[in-house]
C-alpha cells in the first residue's frame, strides 16, 4: 500500500537532488516535477506486478525493492535489489506498457513517484526531455543487463563444475538407494 510520504523538502529540491536527474537542465527538472509526487512503501509491499500496466515510474531515496519475474512453474524468481539513488520501472516509456517484473519492498521504502502517461507526453512536446530521459534509462538498462550477464555466466560455470565432478559406481548408487529405503 502506498502512502503519500512526510519529507519536509519541497518537491522542486527532491527531483533536482536525486543522483538519477543530476545535471538534467531546469527547464526538464520542472517538467518533471509537474507529475512527481512523493510516496512510501511498508516492508513486504508489492508496488507493481508482472504483466500489469507500466503507466509510472519510481526514483528510489531510500530503502530497498526486490525485481522478480515468474518462472515456468509461476514462481518468483529474484532478477535483482536496487536501493537509494536507483530507478524502478522504465516500461512505462515503450511499448506495449506492461510491466516485465515485479517489484516488492523488501524494507520500508521512500520514493518520488512519476506519472508515467502524463510524462509520455511530455517527451513528445519536449523530445530534449525524452532524448535525456532515454540515455539516462539506457545508462540504468544495460548496467543492468550487464550484472544479469555477469550472474548468468556465473551460474553456468557452476552448473560445468558440478558437471564434472566425478559420477558415483552403479555400485555405490545402488547402496545409497538400499539405505534412503532403509531410513
Amino acid at each position: 500500500m502506498t502512502e503519500t510520504d512526510t519529507f519536509t523538502e519541497p518537491m522542486e529540491t527532491r527531483v533536482a537532488l536525486h543522483p538519477f536527474l543530476a545535471g538534467m537542465s531546469r527547464v526538464h527538472l520542472a517538467l518533471l516535477t509537474d507529475c512527481a509526487m512523493g510516496v512510501q512503501f511498508k516492508k513486504d509491499d508489492v508496488i507493481f506486478r508482472e504483466g500489469e500496466h507500466a503507466n509510472r515510474f519510481y526514483l528510489l531515496e531510500t530503502g530497498e525493492v526486490i525485481l522478480s519475474a515468474e518462472n515456468s512453474s509461476g514462481d518468483p524468481v529474484a532478477i535483482d535489489t536496487i536501493g537509494a539513488g536507483d530507478l524502478l520501472g522504465w516500461s512505462w516509456m515503450f511499448p506495449p506498457y506492461t510491466w516485465r517484473f515485479s517489484a516488492r519492498a523488501t524494507r520500508p521504502t521512500k520514493a518520488i513517484f512519476f506519472y508515467g502517461t502524463i510524462l509520455r507526453e511530455y517527451c513528445e512536446r519536449h523530445p530534449s526531455l525524452g532524448y535525456d530521459l532515454l540515455k539516462r534509462m539506457s545508462a540504468v538498462m544495460n548496467r543492468r543487463m550487464q550484472a544479469a550477464r555477469d550472474k548468468m555466466v556465473a551460474i553456468h560455470d557452476h552448473t560445468e563444475q558440478l558437471a564434472r565432478l566425478p559420477r558415483l559406481s552403479p555400485f555405490m548408487e545402488r547402496e545409497l538407494d538400499v539405505v534412503e529405503l532403509t531410513n
